[in-house]
């Protein structure tokens, strides 16, 4: 086995010389200590990530029994009932319903309604931090911003909003490798909290409905689309989660990057038509979602090795994001990198449905910053959060 280690602090400082290692030694090795089979290439993963073989739950066709798994601990019922219900983590036919009631709240011309929005709080956030000479560009931007255009979307109440980060990187814990006993009871405690505030939210929104996709999801379970009220409650988790954690850590490691790489800085601050290829290079560059977890339903074979129903497949997305066989130079940061093919949104049914949404956010956020705070610099050494899986910074420092 190669250096892949990911509970080493050096491993997590920089995971992408191991991943070098893993490409090279084949396209699927077993990792005894997660009992995964890792998958490195970009080719596989990509095809996986469509192949219906692969499955983000077996229990719509298996058993833990008949699956050869055990099933959770009964003290970890709050946290798989809340996420076990939502679109990402089920098949068809319950995924396909309930996407597609999601994607009406997704449509271009929604998103594009959020234009003024995002951009406007971006220029109030990075404002603040300018007047304030700097601070933690993670709480001060990074994190405000696309927490409050997903509550906003949701319909949550400004006055409620502060417990949401909080609860989403408890519950986020528990999509680490191997999450420890401490990190499944915040998770838990999380969940329960969350479900009962989303419960009351909805009985509210059930009696005063508004223009929010809550809104809408209450009305489309009113007209018999089948919706469950656990559904409604998971997938705003989800959408909550899923809708910032990604831009929030892709907001970090990208100023990261640019930090350390003041060239490429400096040629986006004199080129501002760069933003939008310098967002997918930050994305692929550093990867926000490293690591994405599939069941073997059926036998499949890789490259000649038999990987068996019932095994557990990690497709290695930062990896994937630096296979020189699709990107040219893949660990140079080429913000005019227009063949950028990355799988950071993910791929097939389970596509990031907020992907527009995210870019949307990234760009303002970055265009803002340069032109509110064109000198901005570090301002202290960033400290990275102990994950793997979700790749990010626990605080970035930075002066204007």
């Amino acid at each position: 086995m190669t250096a892949f280690d990911p509970w080493d602090p050096a491993f997590l400082a920089d995971p992408y010389p191991a991943y070098a290692e893993l490409r090279a030694q084949g396209r699927v090795q077993y990792y005894e200590p997660t009992g995964q089979w890792l998958v490195p290439h970009h080719a596989d993963v990509s095809a996986l990530l469509r192949d219906r073989r692969l499955g983000r739950t077996y229990q719509h066709r298996f058993t833990h029994e008949d699956f050869g798994r055990t099933a959770p601990p009964a003290e970890h019922e709050p946290f798989h009932v809340l996420n076990d219900h939502g679109m990402l983590d089920l098949e068809p036919p319950d995924h396909t319903r309930i996407r597609r009631l999601v994607s009406k709240a997704f449509t271009p011309r929604t998103v594009e309604r959020l234009r003024p929005y995002v951009h406007g709080l971006a220029a109030e956030l990075v404002s603040g931090l300018v007047e304030a000479g700097g601070g933690d560009l993670l709480s001060e931007v990074a994190e405000p911003l696309p927490v409050a255009v997903i509550a906003e979307m949701l319909g949550i109440p400004e006055p409620d909003r502060a417990p949401l980060r909080p609860w989403s990187a408890d519950i986020c814990g528990m999509y680490e490798l191997n999450p420890s006993q401490e990190t499944a009871a915040k998770a838990v405690r999380a969940s329960v909290e969350f479900t009962e505030y989303l419960r009351e939210l909805i009985e509210f929104r059930r009696k005063e409905p508004g223009e929010d996709l809550i809104s809408g999801l209450i009305a489309a379970y009113d007209e018999g689309d089948r919706l469950t009220e656990q559904e409604m409650i998971s997938t705003c988790v989800l959408l909550l989660n899923a809708g910032h954690e990604a831009t929030v850590n892709a907001t970090v490691n990208g100023w990261w990057a640019l930090f350390r790489h003041p060239d490429q800085l400096a040629a986006l601050r004199a080129d501002r038509s760069l933003v939008p290829t310098a967002v997918e290079e930050l994305m692929r560059y550093d990867t926000p979602l490293q690591l994405f977890e599939r069941w073997v339903l059926d036998d499949i074979e890789i490259d000649g090795t038999t990987v068996p129903r019932g095994s557990e497949i990690a497709m290695l997305f930062g990896s994937a994001n630096h296979d020189p066989a699709v990107f040219d130079a893949p660990d140079k940061l080429d913000l005019a990198r227009r063949e950028n093919p990355h799988i950071s949104f993910s791929a097939g049914i389970h596509y990031c449905i907020g992907a527009p949404l995210a870019r949307i956010e990234l760009a303002a956020s970055l265009g803002a910053l340069l032109d509110r705070a064109p000198t901005l610099h570090l301002a202290a050494e960033p400290r990275r959060k102990p994950n793997f899986v979700i790749r990010g910074l626990s605080s970035l420092h930075v002066a204007v």
